[in-house]
């Protein structure tokens, strides 16, 4: 019997206590629509002191990195700020082996997608800074879902995205940036970007400015980061279906080569 190879994607796990323990843990709809597009997703352990020789150990066996949303958010610390009153949740482990994945995976090449809390660490890893309440800043809506409501509802479509003409999810998402509506996408955070990283260029921003979408200005493979979560249901999401397709086929060339 043949055996039909999938690209191995690893995908960074967040550091909480279950049952009283410590653990390395990822949220199953970022596993499971790694799966549905014919990728291999292994979880990727965080600690705080986790050395050069693991990341690199990783790197040389994977095909591309996915960097997940998240409930706690980078310390504020990492961009020279104070923390918040409304920032509460931290993961120091995963803020760690966050930043020092990114610059690695950049210079190996390896396709990189980041989702929400991702897309901060991308941000922050290029010295960028964010804002911690987005909330209260003038002129800038609520991103924050209700967490009162269903799940179909926190992550059903919350805001249109202005997608910028010519860039690269203007390219995956092809028909966006020759005129009409954009799509819609869901919005379920607090914090955003306030100033933008080096070598980083938008891609997209939500009707009040703030940045949804980035890429990597001189990234040799596919880099992308959303503010948004594609990962819901992305199939029955012609944007979402397009960012995982991309994802997908930039991991298998370079199980290619």
């Amino acid at each position: 019997m043949s055996v039909i190879y999938r690209p191995l994607v690893g995908v960074i796990a967040c550091r909480r206590e279950i049952e009283g323990h410590p653990a390395h843990m990822a949220t199953d709809k970022y596993l499971t629509a790694l799966r549905d597009y014919g990728l291999a997703p292994v979880v990727l352990p965080v600690w705080e002191e986790a050395d050069v020789s693991l990341i690199t150990a990783w790197l040389e066996r994977l095909d591309g990195l996915m960097l997940t949303g998240s409930p706690t958010n980078v310390d504020p610390s990492r961009y020279g700020e104070a923390r918040a009153p409304e920032n509460e949740r931290s993961d120091t482990d995963r803020d760690a082996v966050a930043l020092g994945l990114i610059p690695a995976v950049l210079e190996r090449g390896l396709p990189f997608l980041a989702i929400c809390r991702g897309f901060q660490e991308l941000n922050v890893s290029r010295g960028g800074s964010l804002y911690q309440t987005v909330q209260k800043v003038p002129g800038k809506f609520d991103h924050r879902e209700s967490k009162e409501e269903d799940k179909a509802v926190r992550y059903g479509p919350s805001h249109e995205l202005d997608i910028v003409p010519e860039g690269e999810l203007a390219r995956l998402f092809s028909g966006v940036s020759q005129g009409g509506e954009g799509p819609r996408v869901n919005s379920l955070h607090q914090q955003g970007i306030h100033e933008l990283g080096q070598g980083l260029r938008i891609e997209a921003r939500a009707p009040d400015g703030l940045i949804e979408a980035v890429s990597v200005e001189d990234a040799a493979n596919f880099a992308l980061a959303v503010q948004w979560h594609p990962e819901w249901f992305p199939k029955e999401h012609p944007l979402y279906d397009a960012i995982f397709r991309g994802f997908a086929e930039a991991c298998t060339n370079h199980v290619k080569g």
